[in-house]
Formats: C-alpha cells, structure tokens, sequence
C-alpha cells in the first residue's frame, strides 16, 4: 500500500486524495453490502448514506460534520454485521482523513 511508504495515491488531476481515498472505500463499502445476501432491519439506512457519502465525494471536499453524522448512521445500521466491519473500518478511516471539527 503506498500510505505505508508515506506516498500519496496518483489520481491523474488536482483531486483532493483524502476525497479520493472516502471515494474508494465508500465504493468498496457499497459493493460489500450489495453483495451480502443476509437481511437486516437497518440496511436501508446504511444504503442511503452510503449513497449521500459517495454524492460528497463526487463533489469535492465534504462538510465534516456531515461526514461525521453519515459515518454514525451506517455504523450503527451495519456495525454488529461482521462481514462488513474491514470495509466499514476503511470508510471510518477516510472521514477521519478530513480531520476533527472545531470544537466551540
């Protein structure tokens, strides 16, 4: 993974890489989800915000806050599925890449 060797990913254009990287995991995510056959009563939810996380990133750098309350939606709509906990974990680590929201 280049981030391990303290590089940045190539995108090909000026894109922000932390919009990049939410991009990619918010991507992953969705796929993983798709794919899981198993029904559970909040994946409706995490499918909209997946959905809204990835409308952010196809429009430039996010508002944390929003960012912050997308990612405690779906984590807690998918956080007891483990089969989802690696993709979810990648997701948290995107939105963290923008970093901490003021505090007042």
């Amino acid at each position: 993974m280049l981030r391990s060797l303290g590089q940045r990913p190539v995108t090909g254009s000026d894109e922000d890489p932390r919009v990049a990287e939410l991009r990619t995991a918010v991507s992953r995510l969705r796929r993983e989800l798709a794919a899981l056959p198993a029904e559970f009563p909040d994946r409706v939810i995490a499918e909209d915000e997946l959905a809204a996380l990835a409308a952010m990133a196809a429009h430039g750098i996010p508002e944390i806050p929003r960012l912050r309350r997308s990612l405690l939606l779906i984590a807690g709509a998918i956080g007891s599925v483990s089969a989802l906990a690696r993709g979810l974990s990648h997701v948290r680590s995107a939105v963290d890449l923008f970093g901490e929201q003021p505090r007042r």
